[in-house]
């Protein structure tokens, strides 16, 4: 196991240090999740969601200029300074279920750390998480299968794939926590589950991370699934959010100037999702359907690690 000595160090200088982690995965109801796990009255989470700390391997190159993640642990263990006295400390990153890394990173900070994932079927994560690419100025073909067929042409160039097979390689990425934890503070959710039992689901949560289970909480709804609704409007959008062109980089400047770089993250975001999306179409049935073939062999393996049937749960039994 290779050593963090710099995690190490915090851990021993009595600094604030988190409790849990929800390590993922992204679009699996880990905002959810989050947001309702916040108004606990004795849970401490930073209001940045998504600190991506311990993940810098799963790093888009343009987060660096318009995520305010933390840069340094100096910076990241600021964020759970705020915490009142006797609250348990947790954060939400969903990269971290995929990182090779942050498994180790975590267990050298907080080797007591209560650890929760959340498992979506493939197929439906992969088509969201293209959704959300667009929403978020990353992705530009609006087509999931050209999507993936123009990153695979070009996987030597780019630092980070997003449609490539081991973002479902469920059993592998658990394996990573359950070899840095033990099994009792691994706590793996479904995410059928959590949304048949909303409710239920948080209440186990809640066990696993040591609050009282009886206090009132609100539920939340997950990130909607959408879809670009203007093209042309959709680019106007991404030049300003991401300072692309000479006419979009002074327009940029002058926002940055005035506007500190959470609300001005914030703000773009809530204009773009009033003003650009819409209900995505149907998903392609053929593209679904080659995905689910391409994605069986890991769904085998995950239901084996985990002793769940999941390829029953997931339809992955009538593929034929």
């Amino acid at each position: 196991m290779t050593d963090w000595p710099e995690e190490i160090a915090a851990r021993e200088s009595g600094r604030a240090i988190p409790d849990f982690f929800i390590v993922g995965h992204p679009k699996s109801g880990t905002t959810a999740l989050y947001e309702m796990l916040r108004s606990h009255p004795q849970i401490f989470m930073p209001e940045l969601k998504e600190t991506l700390f311990f993940a810098r391997d799963e790093l888009h190159p343009h987060l660096d200029e318009n995520y305010p993640n933390p840069q340094t642990l100096d910076q990241y263990l600021a964020l759970f300074e705020p915490a009142g006295e006797g609250q348990r400390k947790g954060e939400a990153s969903p990269s971290y279920l995929r990182s090779r890394f942050a498994a180790q990173r975590i267990a050298a900070l907080q080797p007591d750390a209560r650890i929760i994932a959340i498992l979506r079927e493939p197929t439906s994560f992969i088509r969201s998480l293209h959704l959300e690419l667009l929403k978020d100025f990353i992705e530009t073909e609006r087509d999931l299968g050209r999507a993936m067929e123009r990153e695979q042409c070009a996987a030597e160039e780019k630092p980070v794939l997003w449609y490539s097979i081991d973002r479902v390689e469920y059993a592998a990425q658990l394996r990573r926590y359950h070899e840095a934890f033990s099994p009792e503070q691994v706590l793996v959710l479904i995410y059928d589950d959590f949304r048949a039992d909303n409710e239920g689901t948080l209440r186990q949560v809640l066990r696993h991370i040591g609050v009282e289970e009886d206090s009132p909480l609100e539920a939340s709804e997950a990130n909607q699934t959408v879809m670009v609704r203007s093209p042309r409007m959709y680019g106007l959008m991404r030049s300003l959010y991401m300072g692309h062109g000479p006419a979009m980089r002074p327009a940029k400047a002058a926002i940055k100037a005035v506007t500190p770089r959470r609300l001005r993250h914030e703000g773009l975001r809530r204009v773009r999702d009033g003003a650009i999306y819409g209900t995505p179409p149907p998903p392609d049935e053929k593209l679904m359907r080659e995905l689910r073939l391409r994605y069986l062999p890991e769904v085998r393996a995950v239901s084996e690690y985990l002793g769940r049937d999941l390829v029953s749960l997931w339809g992955y039994d009538r593929l034929g």
